[in-house]
């Protein structure tokens, strides 16, 4: 019998730590292959969108799985909703704010000295996303509120108080999916030239109205039609408002309608569009937005939260 000796007992431990170590690496082996390019995945389609059915272009930490996961549920809410292509996912939420100052040509006099809140078409950013915002509230499809829940779609509402009232309920339950609801007056009229006076009681009695139905005054005020003058600024400022957002583009069921003349979008704009269905269009919500969301995501844009960026 051999007697073992202290080299073979190091030569031993050195043996079980290089086990140790070989199976390691093994283990580790996938994780770091996921963080390189994926030759086996389809290559994303021109203007950087995935295909229908590709996997996440890549990897990047330890939570691949449920990365691959969410992206998979998309891929499904796609098909499901008739998309030509997968929406692309927005980037984060800037951590320093762009400063929102007025569009040129959009200003009222005194507009900087009086301190007026800020009317912009887009939002400045290098970023190749745009902005969805939805005005008044009159058709109130429960179609809709899946659909955007399903493809996690942002988007913001202006709301009018004579089109909500009927049921409060339905964009209680937006708000809940995570929605911003904001002011569009009580009544939809053109603002501009009425009395301040008229003009705050259609501001400030919506901002009474969503506080009292939703729980929140808020920051965010479009006027109807996008007609102001001073005296809208100056009432929606004493009405506690701070930014008055316009639109660069607007989507319809059929079409869109653009405000400049390249007939492009940009990053930061601020697409509009309007709760409406058959009666008034020749199709339904879920019918635009998937015009709009093939469009843009053609165009290598995704849709991000207006309110991350103000």
């Amino acid at each position: 019998m051999r007697l073992v000796g202290q080299n073979d007992k190091r030569r031993s431990r050195w043996g079980a730590r290089a086990g140790v170590v070989v199976l390691t690496l093994a283990a580790l082996a996938p994780l770091v292959a996921g963080c390189g390019k994926d030759s086996t995945a389809p290559e994303p389609a021109a203007g950087g969108q995935q295909p229908l059915g590709a996997p996440p272009a890549r990897a990047p930490d330890f939570h691949a799985p449920e990365l691959r996961a969410a992206h998979a549920a998309r891929v499904a809410a796609a098909k499901r909703w008739g998309l030509k292509l997968v929406p692309l996912t927005a980037p984060p939420a800037p951590e320093k704010k762009p400063r929102i100052t007025t569009r040129e040509g959009f200003e009222v006099d005194g507009h900087r000295r009086l301190g007026l809140p800020p009317v912009f078409t887009t939002v400045p950013t290098d970023e190749k996303v745009v902005f969805l915002t939805i005005d008044d509230g009159a058709e109130k499809d429960p179609a809709f509120l899946r659909m955007m829940s399903e493809l996690k779609i942002p988007y913001t509402a202006f709301l009018s108080d004579y089109v909500i009232k009927g049921d409060y309920g339905y964009f209680e339950e937006m708000q809940d999916r995570g929605v911003g609801l904001n002011n569009h007056t009580l009544n939809h009229p053109p603002l501009r030239g009425l009395s301040h006076a008229r003009q705050k009681r259609e501001i400030c009695g919506m901002q009474d109205v969503l506080e009292e139905r939703y729980g929140r005054r808020p920051v965010l005020f479009r006027p109807p039609f996008g007609s102001y003058d001073k005296n809208t600024l100056r009432a929606a400022e004493s009405c506690g408002i701070e930014y008055v957002p316009l639109w660069n583009e607007e989507v319809f069921v059929d079409r869109w309608e653009y405000r400049e003349g390249d007939r492009k979008l940009h990053p930061g704009d601020i697409v509009l569009t309007h709760f409406r269905g058959r009666n008034e269009w020749k199709g339904t919500m879920p019918d635009m937005i998937r015009r709009f969301l093939d469009e843009v995501t053609a165009e290598g844009y995704a849709v991000g939260r207006l309110e991350d960026y103000l």
